[in-house]
């Protein structure tokens, strides 16, 4: 029997969150209902708690999740099973122009409520946030994650489906050199993706902690920028010739400067992965049009994934191609009803992935 009740998180103000109710919503006949686990606070959740991101409020959100099909549809296809372990999908409306075309992550269709909600909050509908004990969505907003991977590492889906998106962008090829500015949460899911797609990784780091997480996952080089030049680094193990694709997974002016020094310079690629607050500014070399004419850089934009980018990426979750668990933070779930806890620590400094216990309500 399917609860009368809904139990979600919300951002009330700056600083400020809660567990709230809702009615359940009533499912339709393509529409799966899932008892939620897991939802991991993201670094857009968490900046958006601090004011660092402008939003408004009061905002009901959640994307990072994973949960387990307790009820379908009678049109939902025989793919999903009951007991199935599933994380949450594109908010996509699937037939506009973008979804057409394979930018469901561009989608224009205005999938969610324009303006507040039927329940006067803002983000996600009733029933499709992800800071909730159950959703109620259409099937084809959700993917199949082996139920052998523990829920906290499920609701990986998404960063690693985004940071696949955008190395694909980049066009990352097996033997490569790919250097990773950062090693904070999306840092490590970059390095990860880009050692699965057969890359020669390398990732700089400042923080001693960080350091010693980024070495223990194996899958790279580790430069501790802190102590050493960087560049000079890049430069050594690269043979002089210098990275073929850089992302900065920090959103500083400095760590742009640097991943333009340590690029390649004939057909490099830097990938811009992560946004800043304020906004990072390129480098003057960069943006010389000449220079990016001559060398053929390819400066390259990325946000979200498609799809394709989210099945590749539950393969590689359920088959341990990537290990999500090396960017949790090592500590209980929190539970939901102690959302306001969870998000403070998640906005502590230094910090990794923080998960919410959606049955804690």
């Amino acid at each position: 029997m399917l609860p009368d009740k809904i139990h979600f998180g919300a951002i009330m103000d700056v600083g400020k969150a809660e567990m709230h109710t809702g009615n359940f919503p009533e499912p339709g006949p393509e529409d799966i209902v899932v008892k939620m686990n897991i939802c991991n606070i993201c670094t857009n959740d968490y900046q958006q708690f601090n004011g660092m991101r402008k939003k408004d409020l009061p905002m009901a959100a959640g994307h990072e999740c994973s949960g387990y099909i307790v009820w379908k549809g009678k049109n939902v296809n025989p793919l999903y099973e009951i007991g199935m372990q599933v994380s949450n999908f594109i908010n996509s409306c699937g037939v506009c122009y973008e979804c057409r075309t394979g930018n469901q992550d561009l989608c224009t269709g205005k999938f969610s409520e324009d303006g507040p909600c039927s329940d006067g909050f803002y983000g996600r509908k009733p029933g499709e946030r992800g800071f909730s004990d159950y959703m109620v969505v259409n099937q084809r907003r959700m993917i199949s994650v082996s139920n052998d991977i523990a829920p906290a590492c499920a609701a990986f889906l998404e960063p690693f489906s985004a940071a696949l998106h955008g190395l694909r962008k980049g066009h990352v090829m097996p033997g490569e050199d790919v250097v990773i500015i950062g090693g904070g949460t999306m840092g490590l899911v970059n390095a990860q993706t880009a050692h699965a797609l057969g890359a020669r990784v390398i990732i700089t780091e400042i923080d001693p902690y960080k350091i010693d997480r980024a070495k223990s996952m194996g899958v790279a080089d580790v430069i501790d920028s802190r102590n050493n030049n960087a560049v000079e680094e890049v430069k050594r193990l690269t043979k002089g010739k210098g990275a073929d694709v850089v992302v900065p997974c920090v959103g500083l002016s400095a760590a742009y400067k640097q991943a333009y020094d340590m690029l390649r310079k004939a057909a490099g690629r830097f990938i811009i992965y992560s946004a800043g607050y304020p906004a990072p500014e390129f480098p003057p070399d960069m943006v010389n049009s000449n220079k990016v004419h001559y060398n053929k850089l390819d400066i390259i934009g990325t946000i979200g994934a498609n799809s394709s980018d989210c099945a590749d990426a539950s393969r590689f979750i359920s088959n341990r191609l990537v290990k999500p668990e090396f960017i949790l933070q090592l500590n209980k779930p929190i539970p939901l009803r102690d959302i306001q806890k969870a998000y403070e620590f998640a906005s502590t400094p230094g910090t990794y992935r923080i998960s919410v216990d959606l049955q804690g309500v």
